[in-house]
């Protein structure tokens, strides 16, 4: 969130949860990611992907041209590669990639 680390989302065999960082919740003036993700240290679980992080994926042409090894059904997939420079505040980037600070 603003190039700072707010939380993980997670996918699983039945779905997908997404929890703030700890850290992020005690920052001076932490900020929700999402109106339909007030802050909280419990988690949100879905079966589906979360429709917040489900808009965030590019569509159309772009998809299609620039990532024809992408299955778009791999929502997740999509996310890890398409979502890292969103527009917006919110960017995905895989875990080993993270910057805790």
């Amino acid at each position: 969130m603003h190039d700072r680390f707010a939380g993980n989302l997670r996918q699983y065999e039945d779905g997908y949860s997404f929890i703030y960082d700890l850290n992020y919740l005690q920052s001076k003036n932490p900020i929700p990611i999402s109106l339909t993700f007030p802050l909280r240290e419990e988690s949100y679980q879905s079966n589906i992907l979360f429709p917040f992080f489900d808009g965030l994926i590019p569509e159309g042409w772009y998809v299609d041209i620039e990532n024809t090894s992408l299955n778009p059904r791999d929502r997740m997939g999509l996310l890890l590669s398409l979502c890292k420079e969103c527009v917006g505040a919110v960017s995905i980037v895989p875990m080993e990639e993270v910057d805790h600070e």
